[in-house]
C-alpha cells in the first residue's frame, strides 16, 4: 500500500519526544504529500507535524490485537517504539518480565520476588517446546538442553546485560533448571554443588555499585557437563577481568566486596578474635563507599552460608580460616600509613600496629615489609641498586600489593571450586553458562571499560552473525527467494582494537618504552588513528582522552591510568617476602608455577616485553627455556587471549541468548523508565535482531492460521478446505492484489509480488505492515458484516416484540375474567365449609372435656397404686441387694485370703526350683561345653550298640540251631511215613517197632519240650525286637540330638572363624590403612621438609639481600640519613652505657693488656674458656655422630644386586625423614636464627660506629666485643665445616650402603639426594656470606 493509502485520518503513529521518546498520537487529517499535519496526542493534545518527504513519516502502530505478544518479531510494523511500547505494556500492565525477540529472550528486573521458579514451574517447562509455553528463562534452558540430548550438539546460554540488570540471578536459575532436569528429583551431590559455587563466588567477585547491589565484578563462563545419559557430572569455571582496583577504592555509595562485610560483621566469633576485626567503617579499604549496610541483607547470615557452601566443595575449616586470615590481613594492611620522610623517602611509623598485625596474619617478617615497602631495588650489570620510593610512590605499591593479594586468593579459590566440580567420568556434551558485563559508558571511562565494551563487540559480532544466519536458514527451509541483508557489521571497530598497531598493540608497545606514558600512547593513537580510522574519533577539549564509536554508542576513554593498569606490576621484592611465609597456603599463593599468562617467544622473535627491568621490580619477569625466551603478557593480551579462547569455544556450541534490561535506576518494583530501556536496547543487539528481521519478511503465519484469522476476507468460491495454501493464494489475491490497479493475474495463477509476501512451504511470509493492512481490511469487513446483522437482527427483535404484546393482553384478559368466576365459587365453597366447621368444633369440644374429666381420674388412681406398689417393691429390693453384697464381699475376702496363700506357696516352690533349676542347668552347660562328656556319651553309646549287637548274634545262633532241629524232626517224620508204608517189615520188626514207639514216644515228649523252649524264644524274641526297637528309638533319638547339637557346635565354631576370619581382616585393613597413612604422613613430612627448605632459602636469600643493601655505599648512606635525626638525643645516652658495660667487664675478669698506639684494654677470659668449651663440644658431638654413622654402616646388609628394593629403599627413607633430614633441618633454623642474630648485632654495631664521634674511636678496634666477634665468626665456620663433612659422610654411607645408580633411583630419593645438595650448598653460601659479612665490618671498620 501507498503511504497515502496508509497515512489517513484516524491512524495512529508514533511521534519522538524529547522527554518521553515516543508519544503515540492520531492523525486528524489524510496524509497527502510534504507538508504539515494536524495530529492529536493520546492526552488529547493537539499539535502539528511537520513532514519533509516519504522518508520522514512517523512510525505506524500495530493493531490492538498485536500489543502484548509475547515475541516481538510477530508485530507487523517492526520498530523503536512499537518494541518499547510492547515491553512496557507486558512489564507495567501484566507484570510479566520475559519476552521472546526471535532467538532473544529479553528479560526486565522486576526488583522484587516472583513466584514464577519453583519446582513446579521446572517441572511444566521440562519438554516443551520453546514456543508452547510463556516466555520464560526455563524455556530457554530447556530448548538448550533438548537440544545437547536430542542432536548431541554442545550449548551455551549468554546472559548479558548492564550492571543491575539481573544477570547473574538469570544465570543462577538457569543452572538451578539443569541440576533440576539434568538430576533426579531430588538434588543429588553433584548438583549440589554446583550450586553452591554461587553464593562463594558471589561473596568473594560481587559488590555493590550505585546500579546494583549485587554487581558481579568479573565475567565468567561455567560449563556444566552431561554424560551419555543427560546427567550432570561436574562442572568447570573461567573467570574473566576481575576488577582489582575495588579492593583499595570504591566510589561513593558503593562498596568493597562483600566478603570484607561479612567478616567484620561476623567479627564477635570465638575464631575470628584473633584477626581483630572492626567495623566495616574502621577500615580504610571498605570506608570509601561510605554505606556498608545493604538494606534486606544480613551479611553475618551470608558469611554463614558461604562458610558451608566452602565446607560442601571440600574446603576445609582449616583452609576456610586461613582464607579469613589472609583477607583480614589485607583490611589491616590497608590501615597502614606511609608518611614523607626527608628528601624524597618515605617511613613508616614504629608505632603503626596494622602492620604488625598484617604481618603476624600473613607469617612474615616485620622488619623486611617495612624497609621494602619504602624502597625498592634495581639489578643492573653485576650490581644492585636500592632506591628510596616517595610516600605516593610508596602508597602505589602497597595498593599493588593489596590488590595482588586478593586476586591470588581469588584464583586459588576458583581452582579449588573447579577441583571440587571436576568429575572423572569422561564428559560427552556440556552446557555452557555466560554471564559476563554488558556494554558500560560512565562519565569517566577508563582501562577496565575499554576492555569490558571491547569484549561485548566480540559477542555482538558473534551476536549479529548468528542472527542472520538463522534468517537465513529459514528463507531457504521455506524455499524464498532473498536477497542479501544488509548488517551492522561491527569487524573495523574490533580490528581498531586488537588488530596490528591497533589500540592494544600500540599500548602494549608504550607499556616496554623505559620512559612510557600515558599521554606518549595518546598520542600514538592520533597519530595513527584519528582521520584515518571510521571508529576512531578526538575530543575538541582534551589531550589525554580519546572516542571509540561502538555498535552501541561512542564513548569517551580517559588514558590515564591505561599503562599501569595494563602492566599491572607488584615489586618483586614484596613477592619474595610472600613466598617466605611460615604459613603453607600463603606461601603456596605466590609459589613459581607455570604461569598461563606467559607466553614463548622463539630467540630472535619480537618480544612483548621490554629487555630492560621491571618497572616496578628489581627483578626481570622473563625467563628463558631452552631456546625459547617466556615473557608475562599484560593484562590486555592476556585478556585478548582468553576472549579469544571464548569466542572459539561459543563459536562451536549452539548459542542461546538471554538479554537483561534494568527498568529505572531507583530500584523500584515494577517501575519503567523508557529513556533507559531504549539505551540498553540499544546496546544489547535487540533492535538489530528486529532491523534484521524487518529488512526481510518479520511476519510470518503458517496457512492454517493465516485461513483460521483471515477466513472472513474470503469468497465461498475462494475456499478450497483441502488445499489451505490455495484458499490462501486466494484470499491474498482478492484483498492485496486486486486493490492495486498495477497487479494483475496470469493464466488464474497469483503473481507474488516480492514488496509485499512471499509463498514458502509452510507458511505466508509478509513484509512490514501487511499484517497490519490486513487487519485493517477484516475490521472493515466485520464492520460491515456486523452492520448487516444488526439490521435483520433489530427488524426480527420488534416483530418478536409485537407478537409477545399481543399475545400478553390475550392472555391477560383470559386470565382476568377467570379469577373473577374462581373467587365467586370459592365464596361458596367458604361460607357451607364454615358451617361443617362450627358444627364438628362443637361436638369436639364436649368430647374433649369429658375424656379430659375422665383422664384426671384414672390418672390419679394409677398414681396412687403406683405409689404403694412401688414402696413395697423398693423395700424388698434393698434387703435382697443386702443379702447379695454381703454373700459377694465375704467370697471375695475368703478368695482374696486363699489366693494370697497359694500365691505365696507357688513363689516358694518356684524360687526353689528355678535354684535347683539353674544350678542343674549350669552344671549341663558345663559338661556340655565339654569335649570329654561328648566323647564319653558317644562312647557309651557305641558300647551299648555293641552289647546289642552281640546278643542280637546270639540269638540269630540260636534260631539257627531251632531251624535245624525242626528239620532234623522233618526227615525223622519222612522215615516214620516210611516206616509205616513198609507193613510187612514192621510186622517182622515188632521188637524193633516197640523200640522205635518207645523212642518215638520219648521223642514226642522233647520235640514238645523243645517247642515249649521255641515259643518262649519266640516270645523271648518278640520281647528283645520291640527292646532293640525301643533301644534303636532311643539311640536314633539320641543321635540326632547329637547330630543337632554337633551340627549347631559346627555351626558356631564356623561362625566363631568367621567372625576370627573377619577380625583379622579388619586387623590387616586396620594395619594396612595405619601403615598407608604413615607413609602418606612421612610423605607429607618430606614434603614439608622440602617447603620449609625452599622457604629457609627463599628467608636466607632476603637477608641476603638485607645485607647486602646494609654494606652497600648505598645502604651505608641510607641509614646514615634515617639515623641523623636520631643521633644527637641517643649520643650521651650510648657513650654512657658503653662506658658502664667496659668498667662492668673489667671488674668481672680482666684481660691481659692488648698494645694499641701506647694504649691497653682489658679481655674477658671467661668469654675466650667458654668458648673453648664449646669448641671440645663440638668435638664430642662429631666423634659421636661418625660413630653413629660407622655403626650404621656395619648393620647395614650388603646389596644383593645392583637395584635396591623397594623394602630397603623405604626404610632408607624413612632413616633419612625420621633422622638425618630433621637433624639438618633443625641445625640449618639454628644456624639462620644464629645468622639473623649476627647480622642484626653487626649492623647495631655498624651504626654505634658509624654514629659515634671521633671521641670514641678508642673503643672500636681492641674492645671485648670485637675479639668475641672473632672467635665467634671462628666458631661459626668451624660449625660450618663439620656439617658440610657430617652431610658428606652420610651421603656416601647412603651410596655405599646402596649400590644403585642415579638412573636407577626412584623420585622420592633423587629428591633426598637434591635436598642433601642443597643444604650442603645453602652451608657453603652461609660460611661465605659469614665471611664476607666479618670481612666487611674489618674494613669498615
Amino acid at each position: 500500500m501507498t503511504a497515502n493509502e496508509l497515512y489517513v485520518k484516524g491512524a495512529r503513529i508514533w511521534i519522538s519526544d524529547p522527554d518521553a521518546i515516543w508519544r503515540g498520537a492520531e492523525l486528524l487529517e489524510d496524509y497527502k504529500g510534504p507538508g504539515q499535519v494536524k495530529v492529536r496526542y493520546e492526552d488529547g493534545e493537539d499539535s502539528v507535524l511537520a513532514i519533509k518527504d516519504k522518508n520522514n513519516l512517523p512510525h505506524l502502530r500495530n493493531p490492538e490485537i498485536l500489543i502484548g505478544e509475547n515475541d516481538l518479531t510477530s508485530l507487523s510494523y517492526l520498530n523503536e517504539p512499537e518494541v518499547l511500547y510492547n515491553l512496557q505494556v507486558r512489564f507495567m500492565d501484566q507484570n510479566i518480565i520475559y519476552t521472546y525477540c526471535g532467538i532473544v529472550l529479553v528479560a526486565i528486573n522486576p526488583y522484587a520476588d516472583l513466584p514464577i521458579y519453583g519446582n513446579e514451574i521446572i517441572q511444566a517447562y521440562s519438554g516443551q517446546d520453546m514456543g508452547a509455553m510463556d516466555p520464560h528463562i526455563f524455556a530457554v534452558a530447556e530448548e538448550a538442553f533438548k537440544k545437547m540430548s536430542r542432536f548431541e550438539q554442545n550449548q551455551s546460554i549468554i546472559v548479558s546485560g548492564e550492571s543491575g540488570a539481573g544477570k547473574t540471578v538469570s544465570a543462577k536459575y538457569a543452572m538451578r533448571y539443569f541440576a533440576m532436569v539434568g538430576g533426579s528429583q531430588a538434588e543429588t551431590q553433584v548438583e549440589k554443588r554446583v550450586l553452591a559455587s554461587n553464593p562463594i563466588m558471589e561473596a568473594i567477585g560481587n559488590a555493590k555499585t550505585t546500579r546494583n547491589d549485587n554487581s558481579s565484578r568479573f565475567g565468567k563462563y561455567i560449563e556444566l557437563s552431561f554424560n551419555k545419559k543427560n546427567e550432570i557430572i561436574g562442572a568447570h569455571m573461567r573467570t574473566y577481568l576481575l576488577e582489582k582496583s575495588r579492593v583499595v577504592y570504591q566510589a561513593s555509595d558503593e562498596r568493597n566486596y562483600h566478603i570484607f562485610y561479612q567478616m567484620c560483621a561476623s567479627s564477635d566469633l570465638p575464631e575470628f578474635k584473633k584477626f581483630q576485626l572492626m567495623a566495616a567503617g574502621d577500615f580504610f579499604y571498605t570506608a570509601h563507599g561510605g554505606d556498608p549496610v545493604i538494606n534486606g541483607v544480613d551479611d553475618a547470615d551470608d558469611l554463614s552460608d558461604t562458610r558451608d557452601a566452602l565446607l560442601l566443595l571440600g574446603i576445609s575449616a582449616k583452609d576456610q580460616m586461613m582464607i579469613f586470615q589472609i583477607l583480614a590481613a589485607i583490611l589491616h594492611f590497608g590501615n597502614v600509613r606511609i608518611k614523607e620522610a626527608e628528601g624524597e623517602t618515605s617511613e613508616i611509623s614504629a608505632k603503626d600496629k596494622n602492620l604488625l598485625l598484617m604481618c603476624q596474619l600473613l607469617g612474615i617478617e616485620e622488619s623486611q615489609m617495612r624497609m621494602w615497602l619504602c624502597n625498592r631495588k634495581f639489578t643492573t650489570v653485576g650490581e644492585v641498586l636500592t632506591k628510596p620510593l616517595t610516600a605516593e610512590q610508596a602508597s602505589n605499591a602497597q595498593d599493588a600489593l593489596a590488590k595482588h593479594i586478593y586476586a591470588k586468593m581469588f584464583d586459588w579459590i576458583v581452582e579449588k571450586v573447579n577441583l571440587s566440580l571436576h568429575s572423572t567420568t569422561k564428559q560427552h556434551r556440556f552446557i555452557g553458562v555466560l554471564d559476563i558485563y554488558g556494554f558500560e559508558t560512565f562519565e569517566i571511562n577508563s582501562f577496565e571499560q575499554f576492555c569490558i565494551n571491547y569484549a561485548n563487540e566480540k559477542l555482538q559480532q558473534i551476536f549479529n552473525s548468528h542472527v542472520f544466519k538463522l534468517e537465513q536458514e529459514e528463507y531457504v527451509k521455506e524455499a524464498i527467494e532473498w536477497s542479501f541483508i544488509d548488517f551492522y557489521d561491527n569487524q573495523p571497530c574490533i580490528d581498531l582494537i586488537e588488530s596490528k598497531l591497533g589500540i592494544l598493540d600500540l599500548l602494549d608497545e608504550e607499556c616496554k618504552m623505559p620512559k612510557g606514558s600515558d599521554k606518549n600512547w595518546c598520542q600514538k593513537l592520533y597519530d595513527k588513528h584519528y582521520n584515518k580510522a571510521h571508529h576512531f574519533d578526538k575530543p575538541r577539549m582534551s589531550n589525554m582522552a580519546f572516542i571509540i564509536h561502538h555498535f552501541a554508542d561512542k564513548v569517551t576513554y580517559q588514558a590515564d591510568g591505561f599503562l599501569e593498569k595494563n602492566r599491572d606490576t607488584v615489586l618483586e621484592d614484596h613477592i619474595n617476602i610472600l613466598r617466605a611465609s611460615e604459613f603453607a597456603l600463603v606461601a603456596e599463593l605466590f609459589e613459581d608455577k607455570p604461569d598461563p599468562n606467559e607466553k614463548k617467544q622463539r630467540a630472535g622473535s619480537h618480544p612483548t616485553q621490554p629487555l630492560r627491568s621491571n618497572p616496578k621490580g628489581s627483578k626481570s619477569t622473563k625467563k628463558t627455556v631452552g631456546s625459547q625466551q617466556v615473557t608475562k603478557a599484560t593484562v590486555g593480551d592476556q585478556f585478548r587471549d582468553s576472549l579469544f579462547m571464548l569466542m572459539n569455544t561459543l563459536n562451536a556450541t549452539t548459542p542461546h541468548y538471554i538479554r537483561c534490561i534494568k527498568p529505572n535506576d531507583l530500584k523500584e518494583a515494577f517501575e519503567f523508565d523508557p529513556r533507559r530501556a531504549v539505551e540498553q536496547l540499544r546496546a544489547c543487539g535487540v533492535l538489530e535482531t528486529i532491523r534484521i528481521s524487518a529488512a526481510g519478511y518479520p511476519s510470518r503465519w503458517t496457512y492454517s492460521e493465516f485461513f483460521q484469522r483471515y477466513r472472513v476476507l474470503a469468497r465461498s468460491k475462494d475456499i478450497d478446505r483441502a488445499n489451505p495454501r490455495k484458499t490462501c493464494e486466494n484470499v491474498l489475491v482478492s484483498v492485496i492484489q486486486e486493490s492495486s490497479p498495477t497487479k494483475h493475474r496470469k493464466n488464474n495463477k497469483p503473481i507474488e509480488d516480492p514488496d509485499k509476501y512471499r509463498f514458502g512451504k509452510t507458511k505466508i511470509f509478509f513484509r512490514a505492515g501487511q499484517v497490519a493492512y490486513l487487519e485493517k481490511l477484516r475490521s472493515d469487513k466485520l464492520r460491515s458484516c456486523g452492520i448487516m446483522i444488526q439490521k435483520h437482527v433489530k427488524g426480527w427483535l420488534e416483530r418478536k416484540r409485537y407478537r409477545k404484546i399481543t399475545k400478553s393482553i390475550t392472555l391477560l384478559q383470559k386470565y382476568g375474567r377467570g379469577l373473577l368466576a374462581r373467587r365467586y365459587a370459592r365464596y361458596l365453597r367458604e361460607t357451607w365449609a364454615a358451617k361443617t366447621i362450627q358444627k364438628r368444633w362443637k361436638g369436639y369440644k364436649a368430647r374433649s372435656h369429658y375424656n379430659h374429666v375422665r383422664n384426671a381420674v384414672l390418672i390419679l388412681q394409677a398414681s396412687i397404686r403406683g405409689f404403694f406398689g412401688r414402696r413395697e417393691f423398693e423395700k424388698a429390693l434393698h434387703t435382697h441387694r443386702a443379702v447379695v453384697i454381703q454373700r459377694f464381699a465375704r467370697g471375695w475376702l475368703a478368695r482374696v485370703r486363699y489366693r494370697r496363700v497359694i500365691r505365696g506357696i507357688i513363689k516358694l516352690q518356684g524360687h526353689y526350683r528355678r535354684r535347683k533349676a539353674k544350678k542343674e542347668l549350669k552344671k549341663l552347660k558345663i559338661e556340655a561345653k565339654s569335649v570329654d562328656h561328648i566323647k564319653n556319651v558317644n562312647k557309651g553309646l557305641e558300647n551299648k550298640i555293641i552289647q546289642l549287637q552281640q546278643q542280637l548274634d546270639v540269638r540269630k545262633q540260636e534260631m539257627n540251631a531251632v531251624k535245624q532241629q525242626e528239620g532234623e524232626m522233618e526227615k525223622m517224620k519222612i522215615e516214620l511215613e516210611k516206616l509205616r508204608g513198609s507193613s510187612g517189615q514192621v510186622e517182622k520188626s515188632s521188637n524193633k517197632i516197640t523200640e522205635l514207639l518207645a523212642e518215638i514216644k520219648a521223642l514226642k515228649i522233647e520235640l514238645e519240650r523243645e517247642q515249649i523252649e521255641k515259643q518262649d524264644l519266640i516270645a523271648e524274641k518278640e520281647l528283645m525286637r520291640k527292646d532293640k526297637a525301643e533301644i534303636a528309638n532311643k539311640l536314633t533319638e539320641e543321635n540326632n540330638k547329637l547330630s543337632a547339637d554337633l551340627e549347631l557346635a559346627k555351626t558356631q565354631l564356623d561362625e566363631q572363624e568367621k567372625e576370627l576370619a573377619d577380625m583379622v581382616k579388619a586387623k590387616v585393613e586396620a594395619a594396612k590403612k595405619q601403615l598407608l597413612s604413615e607413609l602418606d604422613s612421612e610423605r607429607e613430612h618430606h614434603q614439608k621438609l622440602v617447603k620449609e627448605h625452599a622457604r629457609l632459602q627463599q628467608r636466607l636469600e632476603n637477608l641476603h639481600g638485607e645485607m647486602e643493601y646494609l654494606t652497600s655505599p648505598q645502604g651505608h648512606k641510607l641509614l646514615c640519613l634515617l639515623m641523623r635525626r636520631r643521633r644527637k638525643r641517643k649520643m650521651k645516652k650510648r657513650i654512657k652505657d658503653m662506658v658502664q658495660r667496659s668498667q662492668r667487664r673489667r671488674r668481672k675478669a680482666p684481660a691481659p693488656p692488648l698494645p694499641v698506639n701506647g694504649e691497653t684494654k682489658d679481655i674477658d677470659v671467661g668469654l675466650l674458656l667458654k668458648l673453648q668449651n664449646r669448641v671440645k663440644d663440638l668435638e664430642k658431638e662429631k666423634a659421636e655422630m661418625q660413630k653413629e654413622i660407622d655403626t650404621s654402616e656395619e648393620q647395614k646388609p650388603p646389596p644383593s644386586s645392583d637395584v635396591i628394593t623397594d623394602s630397603a629403599f623405604n626404610a632408607l627413607k624413612k632413616q633419612l625423614v625420621n633422622a638425618d633430614d630433621v637433624q639438618l633441618v633443625i641445625k640449618l633454623q639454628k644456624r639462620v636464627k644464629d645468622l639473623e642474630l649476627t647480622k642484626s648485632r653487626l649492623r647495631s654495631e655498624l651504626d654505634e660506629r658509624d654514629d659515634d664521634d671521633d671521641e670514641l674511636t678508642k673503643f672500636q678496634i681492641t674492645t671485648p666485643e670485637f675479639a668475641y666477634n672473632n672467635l665467634k665468626m671462628q666458631e661459626l665456620e668451624n660449625e660450618n665445616d663439620k656439617l658440610k663433612r657430617e652431610v658428606g659422610k652420610l651421603m656416601q654411607a647412603i651410596t655405599d650402603s646402596t649400590d644403585f645408580t642415579q638412573q636407577e633411583v626412584s623420585p622420592s630419593g633423587k629428591e633426598l639426594m637434591d635436598q642433601f645438595e642443597a643444604m650442603n650448598d645453602e652451608l657453603e653460601r652461609l660460611s661465605n656470606c659469614a665471611q664476607d659479612n666479618l670481612f666487611n665490618l674489618q674494613s669498615n671498620k
